[in-house]
């Protein structure tokens, strides 16, 4: 049975722990319905109505464009009238490979009435490409998908964030359907809802986080698991969504643009930054990380 962890005791050693594929492609939804028309997180506040649709299209191109110039290919699923935050990709699901090879994906209970008929049309997409489709309902958890889970890289263990949009009885089910160790981190800060929010990771060693976001137990956690784990500036974080920043090979990292102190370290430690412009995606309170979905290697 894969184990929970909530502190440090008994995590198991990085080096202990089974490899894993990083992933190789990506999942996009095109935002063609995507409007603020609700508010369901801080970031929302005051913005309804107010996206410049032609500006966000241009935006989202040039973030798929981004991820295949660096060699992941980019599978597009239309966006559905109605479903205005179904371009935020990284929620509805959280696919993964097997022990056996099998491609599987288990869908969300999305927290929100609004997003909850998201998840179906994932459902569909994944099915008709060879995943087996896992349905958690009896009973329902809310749990978020990669908005609130982590993998470490290449690594077999796993971050998931708790307390707003995932809740902590999601924890113990993913680490068994998935067969691995999970990893909980509480989350405190409404603005960080979800832990891609408040957590980007970068590589193995590294990774940036903003400390109010999480308790003295997630703090501890962190710095036991990151030996180069960075502090950003919580400006950055709340204004220019710099931990919703995403590496998908540990050698790049892809950022909404203006985040200067964060992209000075980033640059001294040898990482490219691609700095891109996700500021209509913002007024809902996601940027780079939230609008992908990292599809994993099948073998």
């Amino acid at each position: 049975m894969s184990s929970v962890h909530l502190n440090v005791d008994n995590i198991p050693q990085i080096d202990s722990v089974d490899d894993r594929d990083l992933e190789t492609g990506v999942l996009m939804v095109r935002p063609t319905h995507y409007d603020v028309v609700y508010e369901i997180n801080p970031h929302m506040k005051g913005n309804i109505g107010s996206v410049d649709v032609q500006k966000a299209m241009a935006q989202w191109c040039l973030l798929k464009e981004t991820y295949e110039y660096l060699g992941f290919p980019v599978c597009v699923l239309e966006g559905v009238k109605g479903l205005p935050d179904m371009v935020f990709t990284a929620n509805q699901t959280f696919p993964f490979v097997n022990v056996d090879g099998t491609p599987q994906v288990i869908l969300s209970k999305m927290a929100s009435a609004y997003r909850q008929d998201e998840v179906e049309y994932f459902a569909e997409w994944y099915a008709q490409n060879g995943y087996s489709v896992i349905r958690h309902v009896d009973p329902p958890i809310e749990f978020e998908g990669m908005g609130d889970a982590i993998w470490h890289p290449g690594k077999m263990i796993l971050y998931i964030g708790y307390g707003f949009r995932t809740q902590k009885g999601a924890l113990q089910r993913a680490a068994d359907c998935i067969g691995c160790d999970v990893v909980g981190l509480e989350l405190v800060d409404p603005h960080f809802y979800h832990l891609d929010t408040a957590l980007s990771v970068i590589d193995q060693h590294t990774a940036l986080y903003v400390p109010s976001a999480f308790t003295e137990t997630g703090i501890e956690i962190l710095q036991h698991q990151f030996s180069n784990l960075i502090v950003v500036p919580l400006l950055e974080a709340k204004e220019g969504f710099v931990t919703n920043g995403h590496s998908p090979d540990g050698k790049h990292f892809i950022v909404h643009n203006g985040n200067t102190e964060t992209v000075h370290h980033l640059q001294n430690l040898g990482i490219t930054v691609i700095e891109v412009n996700t500021s209509e995606f913002m007024k809902s309170g996601g940027s780079v990380f939230c609008m992908k979905m990292m599809l994993p290697k099948i073998k």
